[in-house]
């Protein structure tokens, strides 16, 4: 009796979740430009890492440099929230360009899931250690990463719609 009780429950538990996932990708479907570049951090910037941020990949620090500049944990995550945001303009883009560069738009995803996978990496070394030098390493490699990523958006911008391009610069 316990064991289908705990049955019935995981199942009711997937389902809700499934429902929800549902939901949640209809709702990101519906999203317009406007909506999405709101949802940009805009109170951190990663100029600070990069005078070129938008133009050109890598960052102008060392990796203790760049801990400081990006305000450590707070910067690491608006990095997270952003490389997020990113993803869903990718995605948007995707569904609204037809002539879009495919190959772009998967590295654009793949380089959005690496950078949120290393800022939690950071995130939690910094929970257990503060600002060791394993936790800076990996925060210089999120920074890195979403730079060359902001810098890929920028292009697919460019190519595509170029009429946006002004408001990504600004939310950036």
């Amino acid at each position: 009796m316990i064991l289908l009780s705990l049955q019935l429950l995981a199942f009711a538990a997937l389902v809700a979740w499934l429902v929800r996932w549902r939901s949640a990708a209809k709702q990101r479907s519906r999203q317009s430009w406007e909506s999405l570049l709101v949802r940009l951090r805009v109170d951190w910037s990663a100029r600070e890492l990069s005078e070129n941020l938008l133009w050109k990949e890598g960052i102008d620090a060392t990796a203790e440099n760049a801990w400081t500049r990006m305000e450590g944990p707070r910067g690491l995550w608006a990095i997270f929230q952003n490389a997020g945001v990113m993803m869903e303009m990718a995605d948007f883009a995707a569904r609204n360009c037809p002539n879009i560069d495919r190959v772009l738009v998967a590295t654009l995803r793949s380089d959005a899931m690496q950078i949120r996978l290393c800022v939690l990496m950071a995130l939690a070394q910094y929970g257990f250690t503060q600002a060791s030098e394993g936790v800076r390493i990996n925060a210089y490699r999120a920074a890195e990463m979403y730079t060359g990523m902001a810098a890929r958006m920028t292009r697919l911008l460019q190519e595509n719609a170029a009429t946006v391009l002004p408001d990504f610069v600004a939310a950036m």
